[in-house]
């Protein structure tokens, strides 16, 4: 779109939600202006005509990556929203800039780049490539908050707009418990007000967890009709949360769909995943994310999520146990830390010969299900050597060490360069801090976005908006987390509307059974992609290593799941885009032919 002046060309995608409000201001900054039409790509157009590209994004609020040209000065600036929603890349190329929101863009637009080792060190390690890295070499991603701005034999200048974590370590101003509810429930009914404003049929993904009860609860609220809730449950009850959504959604008295995922359905999708994810992803809990937004996209197009309550609240496991574990952790003498680690790694792998039993087990014993899945990171965190970054690390990692056993040499893991000052404040607080500018924007945000624009689904993260995250860190941590309890003012609010016994149980998330899937179902598709040798060695792994994964896998010799699901997403990757292919598309494909169907 073109702004009415003539001087600058903008695209555009996403959704600035408070730009009715942006409009007032703007009405009343320019007496007798005159609008075209209603959408928020205008508004933003006069906007920053009038108060310039920084100011505007300073005064938006949404979610959203967009390209300015400003035909005067000849500049191009790139920018993306507070959080990192939504994804841009871009690159310079002997013949220019490209950019946009799809690596495949790039590609089609003559990027040749081989794969960046760091970068596949960090997925390795991760699970997913850090906001901070792209897989391919030379191809950067415009960072959240940031406008990075490209002009003709320059090198690219970066403005910061909004910083997520700067708000971090502040002077707590609201320290009253019922003032601070009081004051999040404001905030939140004004932006899930906003987010419900669509000319399009709109809903609400609900999985009865403390998040999505919340979000529902607040539209249902604030609707005059029943809203449209959706949730995905599994065909084995063990994993199974569709009931305690269902639950919810009847107490709410909103009108609800629940889909069930079977087993044929997941692994149908496993082919589509490399052109849903632009980058190597495996975050297993992709599948139910995008069958949950296929079947939804048949009712609506927009739908509201949970998202982003856990980072900004306070809610997994680490904000609430990591305190009490770091300050045990860099008091106990270093001999004793290694002897843990070791103690702590043998029952892992025991416990880890049989899952299904040994869930069952930890279930029966009262104690929550990621407990299993934990124990190598506590291993792990035995032998941090109190250092911060090192300790958090162990809890976003996949504890397997995928990077030293298959790549020699392999580079040092690169820890995100916007990591906050842990010395700033509180262990518990420093570590949300990370996840707001590590885990959320690299993995759930990525998994979430991709998943529902692959089939034309908008959703929107009311947790994720700036004015709810401002309230929220102008409360004390305590208020939010104890040893005991996580996102306590959420849960407070939330039990205004839904029944405490509605909403308390272990949270379990979208678990897939991957040792028995790669036994068994994805056995052959599998052994396909670990037995191709160019494929493997074309991304600098070791193919020996690679192979007796799978092998003693497969002999039941150990249950290396989600090792392999973060192998085989890479391979499945780097066979769509054509490494390994041939000598002369080896680690890059160019032109038209990343554009076709794959």
């Amino acid at each position: 779109m073109q702004s009415p002046c003539g001087r600058y060309i903008l695209v555009f995608n996403g959704e600035i939600y408070n730009h009715g409000s942006l409009r007032l201001d703007l009405e009343n900054d320019i007496p007798g202006s005159v609008w075209a039409g209603h959408s928020d790509t205008e508004t933003l157009l006069v906007a920053i005509t009038e108060w310039g590209l920084t100011r505007t994004l300073e005064k938006a609020f949404g979610m959203f990556a967009l390209a300015l040209w400003d035909r005067q000065e000849r500049v191009l600036s790139l920018a993306r929203d507070r959080m990192g929603e939504k994804p841009l890349y871009f690159s310079r190329q002997d013949h220019g800039w490209v950019f946009g929101s799809e690596l495949r863009a790039l590609l089609a637009g003559g990027l040749a780049a081989p794969v960046d080792r760091g970068a596949l060190v960090s997925y390795l390690e991760l699970g997913y490539v850090p906001d901070h890295m792209c897989i391919l070499a030379g191809v950067g991603k415009i960072m959240p908050g940031t406008i990075i701005q490209l002009r003709e034999g320059g090198e690219p200048e970066q403005l910061c707009y909004a910083s997520v974590e700067a708000q971090f370590g502040q002077p707590a101003k609201i320290t009253d418990r019922d003032e601070a509810v009081t004051r999040l429930e404001r905030a939140l009914g004004e932006v899930v007000s906003e987010q419900m404003v669509s000319d399009v049929p709109l809903g609400c993904f609900l999985s009865g967890g403390v998040d999505s009860s919340l979000v529902a609860s607040l539209m249902q609220a604030k609707s005059d009709r029943q809203i449209q809730t959706f949730s995905i449950g599994f065909e084995d009850a063990w994993f199974n949360e569709a009931p305690h959504a269902a639950a919810v959604a009847a107490h709410l008295k909103t009108s609800h769909t629940e889909f069930t995922l079977k087993e044929d359905d997941a692994l149908a999708i496993i082919p589509d995943l490399p052109s849903i994810y632009d980058e190597p992803f495996a975050d297993s809990s992709q599948i139910p994310t995008t069958l949950l937004c296929r079947s939804a996209r048949k009712h609506v197009t927009v739908a509201l999520t949970g998202d982003g309550g856990d980072e900004v609240f306070g809610g997994y496991n680490r904000h609430i146990r990591g305190p009490k574990l770091w300050n045990q952790v860099v008091q106990l003498p270093r001999i004793l830390r290694h002897l843990g680690a070791g103690a702590v790694d043998g029952a892992a792998q025991l416990a880890l010969r049989n899952e299904r039993i040994s869930r069952r087990a930890t279930t029966a014993l009262g104690l929550p299900l990621t407990t299993l899945d934990n124990l190598p990171k506590l291993a792990a965190t035995l032998r941090t050597a109190g250092h911060a970054e090192d300790f958090y690390q162990t809890f976003i990692s996949t504890g397997q060490s995928l990077a030293d056993t298959l790549l020699d040499p392999a580079p040092p893991f690169q820890s995100d360069p916007r990591a906050v000052d842990p010395s700033r404040m509180m262990m518990a607080e420093w570590i949300m801090a990370r996840d707001m500018t590590g885990y959320l924007p690299g993995d759930i945000l990525v998994k979430v976005d991709r998943a529902a624009m692959s089939v034309g689904l908008e959703t929107r993260a009311p947790f994720l908006d700036a004015r709810v995250a401002a309230v929220a860190r102008q409360i004390p941590i305590e208020l939010h987390v104890d040893q005991r309890t996580g996102k306590k003012l959420l849960r407070e609010l939330l039990y205004r509307y839904v029944p405490q016994s509605l909403i308390e149980r272990p949270k379990q998330g979208f678990a897939m059974p991957l040792d028995d899937w790669l036994r068994e179902s994805l056995r052959d598709w599998g052994s396909g992609l670990i037995k191709d040798e160019a494929l493997v060695t074309s991304l600098g792994l070791d193919r020996n290593r690679v192979e007796d994964i799978w092998s003693a896998h497969q002999a039941k010799h150990i249950n290396a799941g989600k090792a392999l699901w973060t192998l085989l997403m890479l391979l499945l990757w780097a066979r769509n885009i054509g490494i390994g292919t041939s000598a002369d598309k080896r680690m890059a494909i160019q032109g038209a032919e990343a554009s076709a169907p794959m």
